[in-house]
């Protein structure tokens, strides 16, 4: 399954500054691996040395954050669309 992955500006130098790209699988993992396997180290930016979601890294599928669905389990339908965005602080 073909899905759509927007790329935040930090990572694009990974994506060779391309903002959106395409990406295979029916999880979020299965997606992050497609995608690491096509633009190497992509991945260990959005992932910790645990496998898990960075701290300040949201994922969305289509308008859901993971977080509150199935984390990296959540199903992603044929053409669905993953974004990644970083978390910002401020004071």
């Amino acid at each position: 399954m073909t899905v759509s992955v927007r790329v935040p500006t930090i990572l694009r130098p990974y994506t060779q500054g391309v903002s959106e790209v395409s990406a295979e699988g029916s999880t979020l993992t299965e997606v992050l691996d497609s995608l690491d396997a096509s633009y190497p180290g992509i991945k260990g930016r959005v992932l910790d040395e645990a496998g898990e979601l960075r701290r300040f890294v949201n994922v969305y599928v289509d308008d859901d954050d993971v977080r509150f669905a199935d984390g990296l389990q959540t199903a992603i339908k044929d053409g669905g669309q993953v974004s990644i965005i970083p978390a910002v602080a401020g004071g």
